[in-house]
């Protein structure tokens, strides 16, 4: 279990301290001898008498010195260089919900703390186990089985209680969602679809409804995380690599006519970026959240990692929800987000890459480094 508490002290100023404390579980309970570790993230022997954790071994990237006055590498990062309308946190969070989903990566929720006293949920706040909003239904899930050769045997598998009713004289659209990690889907504010799985194994799905146009599409997209609070999961021999996000769809009419794509038409806004390693690679302009200039390098030692947040809206989801201001979705090719090789992509790319109306990509203007992104579209 991590238990986090913020601290700074910094001459007569109140600085942030994270202290971290690994429980010993189990049989080593009896010869655990708990002690404070310093991070040493500049790796110079000395250690940062802000970060600390508390365990019985020496954890990797820790010293039991706390004397350094600067552990940042050279970077000069720090809480107090950051002048951007975000809240910023630093380190991991402590987990609340251990996995949601028992399949492939470990899908966890925790809360972490910024430097302005708010907390946040990590990777998001979201509805998977709410029972009241409902799941979408399989295109290919490999965690259940229900993996379709096309999208006609994915429709002959429904009964049309899936079917979500927004308005009783409406036609029946379906959207088809390839989402890395996850999505929920609301359409004129009423919640109709929501990914069958939250981190990997990679799946898509398609959703059903009745409504008439022209509707709003809001939808929430989340790149999920390993390490709760630091944007990161292991890959390969780094325990800490960001991952990439990406959302793509299609929505179709009664008729099987394609009515909309995802492309550049799309309005998308970041709400959580991370690892930043160093504040000062992060701008604004205007609406837009700029991150492009941000290492997103393999580690090992990321625990001292911060983490940039902003507030949803709480009408995000609404028709009278004014998106003007925010920025044009981003878009990316495949082989950018590495769909090649996923038959949950590839099994329908007659759908996703339909001739003369292929759906591109899309997400805000980093799909490595920003994990919580709301895109919106009216669809006439």
């Amino acid at each position: 279990m991590f238990n986090s508490e913020f601290k700074f002290l910094k001459g007569l100023a109140l600085l942030t301290v994270l202290t971290v404390t690994i429980a010993c579980s189990g049989s080593e309970d009896t010869d655990c001898q708990q002690r404070t570790w310093y991070q040493d993230f500049d790796n110079d022997g000395l250690g940062n008498p802000a970060v600390s954790l508390s365990a019985c071994e020496q954890p990797s990237g820790y010293v039991a010195d706390n004397t350094d006055t600067d552990d940042t590498g050279g970077s000069g990062s720090s809480p107090d260089d950051y002048s951007g309308t975000g809240s910023v946190s630093q380190g991991l969070a402590t987990t609340t919900t251990n996995n949601l989903f028992d399949c492939g990566r470990t899908a966890g929720l925790g809360t972490v703390n910024s430097t302005d006293g708010n907390t946040w949920v990590m990777p998001a706040t979201v509805n998977y186990d709410n029972s009241d909003f409902p799941f979408a239904s399989d295109l290919h899930n490999p965690c259940n089985g229900n993996n379709y050769a096309n999208t006609a045997a994915a429709i002959a598998a429904l009964d049309g209680s899936d079917i979500v009713e927004i308005d009783a004289d409406g036609e029946v659209i379906t959207a088809y969602i390839f989402a890395d990690n996850y999505f929920e889907l609301y359409i004129n504010g009423t919640p109709v679809g929501k990914d069958n799985v939250p981190f990997t194994q990679f799946n898509s799905d398609l959703v059903r409804f009745k409504v008439n146009r022209p509707f709003t599409v809001a939808m929430k997209l989340v790149d999920w995380e390993e390490n709760l609070g630091l944007g990161t999961e292991a890959s390969g021999s780094f325990a800490h690599h960001a991952g990439d996000g990406g959302m793509v769809a299609v929505f179709k009419d009664a008729a099987g006519n394609i009515i909309d794509i995802t492309d550049d038409s799309w309005k998308a806004q970041t709400f959580y970026t991370a690892p930043v390693k160093d504040l000062s690679c992060l701008s604004e302009n205007g609406s837009e959240r700029l991150s492009a200039n941000c290492d997103d390098s393999d580690s090992n030692d990321g625990g001292s990692y911060y983490a940039v947040h902003w507030a949803v809206p709480t009408n995000w989801t609404s028709e009278t929800f004014d998106d003007s201001a925010w920025p044009s979705a981003t878009t990316y090719t495949n082989n950018t987000i590495g769909v090649d090789n996923k038959s949950a992509y590839t099994n329908f790319t007659d759908i996703f890459d339909a001739t003369g109306n292929d759906a591109q990509f899309i997400w805000s203007t980093n799909v490595v480094l920003d994990n919580e992104v709301i895109v919106r579209k009216i669809i006439q």
